[in-house]
C-alpha cells in the first residue's frame, strides 16, 4: 500500500528550469529504485530517468541527459527530478513510479513499475 504524490509542475518558458517532487509513503521506500515518466498530448508515455534506491546511480533517456537530474532524500521519503534548458517538446504530464522489486532497476520497462503517482504537469512556452 503505497502513494506518490508529485509536486512542483507549472508553466516554464523555453530554456528554463523546474525542480519536480515525487512525495512517497512507505517505511520501505529506501529499497526501491524511482523511475520518472512524461507523457506529452497524444504522444505515449516515455522514460526520463531513474534513481536506484540509495541514490548511488541514475540512468537517464539519451533525450534528457545533461540536463535533467534525479536525486533523492530517503530520511524524507522524496524524489526530484531538476530539469533544465527545458523544451517546448517536453511538455507533459510527468509522473513518478516506484519498481516492483526491492533493490532492483528497471530503466524504461513500464510494466516493472507497480506504484505510479497522478502526475504533475509542465507546460512549457515558446
Amino acid at each position: 500500500q503505497v502513494q506518490l504524490v508529485e509536486s512542483g509542475g507549472g508553466l516554464v518558458q523555453a530554456g528554463g528550469s523546474l525542480r519536480l517532487s515525487c512525495a512517497a509513503s512507505g517505511r520501505t521506500f529506501s529499497s526501491y529504485a524511482v523511475g520518472w515518466f512524461r507523457q506529452a498530448p497524444g504522444k505515449e508515455r516515455e522514460f526520463v530517468g531513474e534513481i536506484n534506491w540509495t541514490g548511488g546511480s541514475t540512468y537517464y533517456a539519451d533525450s534528457v541527459k545533461g540536463r535533467f537530474t534525479i536525486s533523492r532524500d530517503n530520511a524524507e521519503n522524496m524524489v526530484f527530478l531538476q530539469m533544465n534548458s527545458l523544451k517546448p517538446e517536453e511538455t507533459a504530464v510527468y509522473y513518478c513510479a516506484k519498481n516492483s522489486r526491492r533493490y532492483y532497476m528497471a530503466g524504461s520497462v513500464e510494466s516493472e513499475y507497480d506504484y505510479w503517482g497522478q502526475g504533475t504537469q509542465v507546460t512549457v512556452s515558446s
